[in-house]
């Protein structure tokens, strides 16, 4: 089981340092429900350490060239090559991933965002001309960077890399309940010679360090991903500073099944997307807009395909679906489960309690839920776990209002053969990203939400910009 020697110290300043103080926190393998490791908690002294760090990195760092950001992005791309195997082991430890998806889809997303961050700092423009006046991206300043659990590798990466690529010095507050892979990161910007206070990691808790973090003078940004209801608070704490805020939350995304659409591939795919990372992606395709005269098909094809997968042990090759990630997870999706069966949605697939023979850890039924009505709580809430409800239609129009009816706008999802349909679709809902027929993850568009999942837009060059100012310099080119 891995273990971190590291994990009761801070990366602050280009080194291990001891914290401030003595509080730990342990960390849970939601499989087995035991603390496998313990991390120290940081405080606010911890925090003003980082910044002050950061800080003062900041001025070099800021000045250095394309050449030299790029240099140091390739060896970290090394760095986590070589230590690939040991950050999936983490990942699953700390989060129950079952270890083939540790290995292909989580550690490989971290590996990817290094790639297209590369690549798009390769030929990102940082000026330009406009007439007599020269227009200048700069970096932003010190960037505190608050990540979450559910995709620990993804989202720190599509951070901290662009961060550094535009010249921003930063400090990580990596999820308290997935820390580890986070400490074996800090590891690897260590190895790859990162210099002093350009990267520093502090653990610990939302209020004892997140929002210490995003209240704090010196630091000029705050990216945060998690819940909309966090991520208010965020913004409330970093608002007295009027420090930009970029953030990505929440989502309740619809997939669209068109009535020309090959219905058993569609639903298929909708049921295996909604419950990937056994359900806990903020924009996973969780409602399942269906014709209503197809409706009854469409049930059977879900019900079929989650009696597919396999939920269980994490190393065993066989299993297809983990555990979620905690207790309080646990129990909040099994009220809404059984809110769901109150409020009289049907019940196709899954449903309260444990898969049969799982007496021990997080495990959750993968549950699909049909007949749901707009009202209904569980096309409401974001549940974060493998649970799918699948509404019916009558009309494109009404298909379209039902996806556009949540206070969320992060992602949805159309499948169908018309394209001029679909894309006719794609521009009226009200989304940051719409995925056409299931495509291939796409490191270079934008990703991030409308309405109440968020602001701002991650991945490749969108990263970068989140993390510049605009300068103008009026009368640049005068004679």
């Amino acid at each position: 089981m891995p273990m971190n020697a590291n994990a009761a110290k801070f990366y602050i300043d280009g080194g291990w340092t001891d914290p401030a103080g003595a509080d730990t926190l342990d960390v849970i393998n939601p499989a087995t429900e035991a603390a496998f490791l313990t991390i120290a908690a940081g405080s606010k002294a911890d925090v003003d350490h980082a910044v002050a760090a950061a800080r003062r990195a900041f001025v070099p760092w800021s000045i250095t060239t394309r050449d030299e950001r790029l240099a140091l992005l390739r060896r970290v791309l090394a760095e986590y090559d070589r230590r690939y195997e040991d950050i999936a082991q983490a990942v699953t430890a700390e989060m129950g991933a079952p270890l083939a998806f540790a290995r292909d889809s989580q550690v490989a997303a971290g590996q990817i965002h290094l790639a297209a961050t590369i690549t798009a700092l390769e030929s990102f423009s940082f000026e330009q001309q406009r007439g007599t006046t020269r227009v200048l991206q700069e970096p932003i300043g010190v960037a505190a960077l608050i990540t979450p659990w559910n995709w620990p590798l993804n989202q720190i990466v599509c951070k901290v890399a662009p961060a550094l690529a535009a010249g921003c010095t930063v400090v990580l507050k990596p999820s308290e309940i997935a820390p580890l892979s986070a400490l074996i990161f800090a590891e690897v910007m260590h190895a790859a010679g990162t210099p002093a206070g350009v990267f520093n990691l502090v653990n610990g808790t939302g209020p004892a360090v997140g929002q210490v973090l995003a209240e704090h003078p010196d630091v000029d940004m705050v990216s945060f991903t998690g819940s909309t209801r966090a991520g208010v608070l965020v913004a409330q704490a970093a608002a007295p500073t009027v420090k930009r805020v970029a953030q990505e939350l929440g989502g309740k995304s619809a997939n669209l099944i068109l009535p020309d659409a090959d219905l058993a591939d569609a639903v298929a795919k909708g049921v295996l997307g909604c419950f990937s990372n056994s359900g806990q992606s903020c924009d996973a395709p969780t409602r399942m807009l269906v014709p209503a005269d197809r409706h009854a098909e469409v049930l059977e094809i879900a019900r079929a395909t989650a009696a597919t997968l396999v939920t269980g042990d994490p190393h065993d090759p066989a299993t297809t679906h983990g555990p979620v990630i905690s207790a309080a997870q646990w129990g909040k999706i099994q009220h809404l489960i059984q809110t769901a069966i109150d409020e009289c949605a049907v019940l196709v697939a899954g449903g309260t309690g444990r898969p049969e023979g799982l007496q021990t850890g997080y495990y959750v039924r993968p549950t699909v839920f049909g007949a749901v009505t707009p009202a209904m709580t569980i096309a409401r809430e974001e549940v974060f776990g493998p649970v799918l409800a699948i509404m019916a239609y009558d009309t494109i129009d009404q298909a379209v209002d039902i996806a556009n009816d949540t206070v969320y706008g992060l992602a949805n999802y159309i499948a169908g053969r018309d394209i001029a349909q679909i894309r006719s679709i794609a521009r009226r809902l009200r989304s940051g990203t719409v995925q056409i027929n299931y495509p291939d993850w796409d490191t270079f568009a934008p990703f991030g939400g409308y309405k109440q999942s968020g602001n701002g837009r991650e991945y490749a060059d969108f990263g970068i910009h989140d993390f510049l100012e605009i300068k103008g310099v009026i009368g640049w080119g005068q004679a």
